[in-house]
């Protein structure tokens, strides 16, 4: 049992060791995102259909902001100017979000990026994944 114990450790630290999140990726988080499903640490999870806000990330050499902002109809988005600072660093293998904003500071992991969407660790366990967002067209 303690060798299959440890066995299954060197296989669990191996694994977190690696990170499939290259630098070049963070490009991706730039643009409108909205939240898709957040995974609470005991296993549930609270899916979003239609979300009547999305975050607007712009970050450029690993510093940057995120917005949150409401889309609209014709195309625009109303924002209450609150702006929320993003610093992105790399922590051994892994890519750490950073905010701060007037009210708080806190860090977020990075565990999946790509054009189309993206995952997030906090502090207390919960995984936020969100997706590209795209607007609903209406025809004229």
């Amino acid at each position: 049992m303690a060798r299959i114990l440890f066995f299954l450790s060197i296989l669990m630290v191996w694994g977190c060791q690696e990170s499939s999140i290259a630098k070049e990726d963070l490009r991706y988080l730039n643009g409108y995102w909205e939240i898709a499903e957040v995974q609470f640490p005991d296993g549930s999870k609270k899916e979003y259909g239609v979300n009547p806000t999305i975050d607007f990330i712009q970050l450029e050499n690993g510093t940057g902001f995120r917005k949150k902002m409401q889309p609209r109809f014709d195309g625009t988005y109303k924002t209450s100017h609150d702006v929320e600072l993003l610093t992105v660093s790399q922590v051994d293998a892994i890519f750490v979000l950073r905010y701060s904003s007037e009210f708080s500071d806190w860090e977020e992991t990075l565990t999946q990026v790509d054009s189309t969407s993206f995952s997030v660790v906090n502090q207390e366990g919960v995984t936020y994944s969100y997706k590209r967002f795209e607007p609903i067209k209406i025809p004229k």
